[in-house]
């Protein structure tokens, strides 16, 4: 995939509350932890995910959709 098919935006969706945000991806480095805006509910990545948008996102995040294996 080429840099300028790397989509840098992501829908998240609490699991917890179903509230949905869309966000602005980093290209580098890889967010961890998000706090849900309605809920407050912590949300970590999901066992063998490498960050929360690959996790509840849209889109993987842009170093997922470059190719690579894990982006951290």
């Amino acid at each position: 995939m080429k840099t300028s098919d790397i989509v840098l935006e992501s829908t998240l969706t609490c699991p917890h509350c179903g509230r949905q945000k869309e966000e602005t991806m980093p290209t580098d480095a890889c967010r961890f932890f998000y706090e849900c805006e309605n809920c407050k509910t912590l949300l970590r990545p999901k066992a063998g995910d490498c960050c929360i948008y690959c996790s509840y996102g849209t889109v993987q995040c842009p170093p997922m959709q470059g190719g690579a294996k894990s982006c951290c």
